[in-house]
Formats: C-alpha cells, sequence, structure tokens
C-alpha cells in the first residue's frame, strides 16, 4: 500500500474543514498510510483555533490529521505547495496528493476508487472524481482546456452558437464510465508524484482559478494524463470561501484576480499574440452576443461592470507576459 497525502486548504471555513474531515475518517482507517494536512490559510478569523480543537477532541484524529499554519493567504496554488513541498521533500514521500476542497464531504469508498484508478493506469497523472451539490443533486462535469473558440461561445450565449462550436464548449457533461479529459476540478484532484516530478508544485502566480487547469495542461505536455473517475464522489457545496458560485451567490461582481489568473493562463499557454486575438474575439462576441439581446428585449444577467472588468484585465492591455494577480482586499 502506497503512502497517500491529502491536503485541504482553509479559508474562513473551519465547520466545513472539520465535517470534511469527519468523512476522512473511515476512508483514512481503510487506507493505512494516508495522512491529511489541513493548511490555515491566514483567514484571519478563529479557523486555526477550532480546527487544533476538533484534531484534539476527535479520538484518533491527531494520528493522520495536522494542521498547518501559512502566514499570508497566497492563493489556492500557494496554500496547497504550503502542504505538498515538505510532504514530497520526505524521507518517504507520499505515491500520491490528493487535493480536497475544506467545502467537500467524501462519500465512502471515494479514496479507495481513485487510487485503484491510479494503480491500475500508471500513465494517469491526474483524475478526479464526481461531484454533487449540497442537495446531493450530481453534477457530472469534467473539462476541456480553454481556446479562443470556447471563449467565443462563452461571451455569445446563443444556442447556434454554442451548437457550432460544440467541440470546444469547456464543459463536458461525463457519463457513468471513467474517460479521459483535459482537466478536472481542483476541488477533487488526485495527484500522482511523477506529474510533481515532471513538471513541478504548482504555479503560484495564480491566486485562484485557472491554476487546476494550467497544471493539468503541464501535466499532458509531460506524457501525463488526465482522468474523471464517476465512481470517486464528493459532495461540493461551492462557492463557501469567494462567494462566487453556488446556489446563493446571485450575480456578484467578479473579482480582478479571475481576470488575471484568466490571462495568465492564455499568455503563459498560448502566447501573447493569441492571447490578444482570444481577448479581441472575445469582445466582438460579447457585443453581438449583447446587441441580440437588447433587440430580442431579454435580459443579459451579466455580473456588474463585466465588460468594464474585462478590459481592464485584458491581455490587450499587456505588453509582456506577466505573472502579476490581485489578490483579494
Amino acid at each position: 500500500m502506497e503512502p497517500l497525502h491529502i491536503v485541504i486548504v482553509n479559508y474562513r471555513t473551519a465547520h466545513l474543514v472539520i465535517e470534511c474531515l469527519r468523512s476522512l475518517e473511515s476512508e483514512v482507517k481503510n487506507h493505512g498510510k494516508t495522512t491529511v494536512t489541513v493548511v490555515e490559510n491566514a483567514s484571519g478569523d478563529d479557523s486555526a483555533q477550532k480546527i487544533a480543537e476538533a484534531i484534539a477532541a476527535n479520538s484518533g484524529w491527531s494520528s493522520w490529521a495536522n494542521l498547518s499554519i501559512s502566514p499570508v493567504n497566497g492563493g489556492f496554488s500557494s496554500g496547497n505547495n504550503f502542504a505538498a513541498r515538505p510532504a514530497l521533500g520526505a524521507s518517504n514521500p507520499p505515491a500520491y496528493v490528493w487535493l480536497l476542497n475544506p467545502d467537500t464531504v467524501v462519500h465512502p469508498g471515494t479514496l479507495k476508487a481513485l487510487v485503484d484508478f491510479m494503480e491500475a493506469n500508471p500513465k494517469v497523472g491526474i483524475c478526479g472524481g464526481a461531484l454533487d451539490d449540497e442537495d446531493r443533486l450530481p453534477w457530472p462535469y469534467a473539462f476541456k482546456f480553454p481556446s479562443l473558440l470556447s471563449e467565443v461561445e462563452r461571451a455569445f450565449q446563443f444556442g447556434v452558437v454554442t451548437s457550432l462550436l460544440s467541440r470546444w464548449v469547456v464543459s463536458r457533461r461525463m457519463g457513468e464510465q471513467p474517460e479521459r479529459i483535459d482537466w478536472i476540478c481542483g476541488a477533487n484532484m488526485m495527484v500522482r508524484r511523477a506529474v510533481f516530478d515532471a513538471v513541478g508544485l504548482m504555479d503560484e502566480s495564480y491566486f485562484l482559478y485557472f491554476e487546476e487547469t494550467d497544471y493539468c495542461l503541464q501535466a499532458q505536455r509531460a506524457g501525463l494524463q488526465c482522468w474523471y473517475v464517476p465512481q470517486a464522489r464528493i459532495i461540493h457545496i461551492s462557492g463557501q470561501s469567494t462567494g462566487l458560485t453556488g446556489k446563493s451567490a446571485g450575480v456578484k461582481r467578479v473579482p480582478g484576480y479571475w481576470f488575471d489568473s484568466r490571462r495568465r493562463y492564455f499568455i503563459k499557454n498560448h502566447g501573447l499574440t493569441y492571447a490578444r486575438l482570444t481577448d479581441a474575439a472575445w469582445l466582438v462576441a460579447f457585443i453581438l452576443g449583447r446587441a441580440r439581446l437588447w433587440l430580442q428585449r431579454k435580459p443579459a444577467n451579466d455580473p456588474p461592470h463585466y465588460l468594464a472588468d474585462f478590459i481592464a484585465h485584458s491581455s490587450l492591455r499587456t505588453t509582456a507576459i506577466d505573472g502579476g494577480r490581485s489578490a483579494p482586499k
């Protein structure tokens, strides 16, 4: 049985982290060489105290779970790297690192399903499972890599365009059998140690969003596959740290770091010229799409200041490959 390390990055969601740990208790017992690190990502509240008390109070948790305090909130990649770096540098490093969101509850048998799939498929570097929402309704999606044409489809928001560009739509509805994909949601993502050996840790220039997309792309370029494993299920109460997603999120202004991450993804992986062409195509599609809605007297339901924020963070305003990002205030 190969050692495995689970990383949970907390930002002001201590109560959810504790429930996630509770759901992991039986998983850890069934896979004896499993350890869990909860990274307290500079929440600025009493998260560290609550999580530490829960680990101490629940019988046996302290034998497999520990709390690690990050001095700064460097984002999702930084938080995961904060725990993965020492684990991978240990004398007996884990064969797999499983990234879990704090707002997840693990179905029984999920860890085994992912490990068994990895053991049976040595060319797979990253895999992840199916998500259920907070009402336990399935959300069976994985993803294709973003491209110029996928951005046109996303901006235009029109059924005919979506049908014409269906090959490039990012979200893929998945079936009930394992299937190779481009990238998987970072809320439930198991990474083989060979990926870290080949491409290093996750890119910390992303604060939040697009980091798992980028990481799966780097793994693929290194010859390691990404797969969707529907037998590995978690409940994902999305948007608990950011408030941007989930049923209670509403239509909110998209933060600058989302646009910065998007810009970095395209420039880093496709070059500045391609990124600019993509942004120009998005702008044209967006304007045409909103003109259509205006003529049909239909609401657009865009986030506040969406077009202005897109332009402000666009690669069209960038003169070089940049790694900058805007952290939340």
